[in-house]
């Protein structure tokens, strides 16, 4: 870390980068998970599915971009490797492929676990009066709950 003076201790920068590190990891583990379910959906609901997931990849591809700038102008280094992933990750691959109910539910499950991993780094940015990152943060539980929500809606 460099000497950087925008408000946030540098111990407050370290704390809040590493739960931005996990949202990261979980966050880049889901892309990835959805991008594969995109690709190899099959079953009733093929279209609808394949679409859906489409949207939730690629909200997904611009949301790990913004988590990893938020890290770097923290003046911290952003994790950018599968090795690097898994470790902070808490989101588990799935080996196969699974049916497309399953798919749904891996992926409603993936998003809660964001949703959480989000909550718990919000609590540290907001103890560090970090406004940027509990925005950053904020916003992104706003949207894993809302595409819950619509991932548990197919299942009905």
């Amino acid at each position: 870390m460099t000497d950087i003076d925008i408000g946030i201790s540098k111990e407050n920068r370290t704390a809040i980068s590493e739960g931005l590190k996990k949202l990261l990891a979980d966050s880049y583990t889901l892309y990835l998970q959805t991008h594969n379910f995109h690709w190899n959906v099959t079953g009733l609901q093929f279209r609808e599915l394949h679409l859906m997931f489409e949207e939730h990849y690629t909200e997904l591809a611009t949301a790990v971009d913004d988590i990893a700038e938020r890290i770097r102008t923290l003046d911290v280094p952003a994790p950018g490797t599968y090795k690097e992933f898994a470790k902070l990750s808490s989101i588990k691959e799935v080996d196969g492929v699974p049916s497309s109910s399953e798919m749904v539910e891996l992926l409603t499950k993936a998003h809660e676990q964001v949703i959480k991993t989000s909550r718990e780094v919000l609590k540290v940015a907001q103890d560090a009066d970090d406004e940027s990152t509990a925005a950053l943060v904020s916003d992104r539980m706003r949207i894993h709950e809302k595409t819950a929500w619509m991932l548990r809606a197919t299942k009905k």
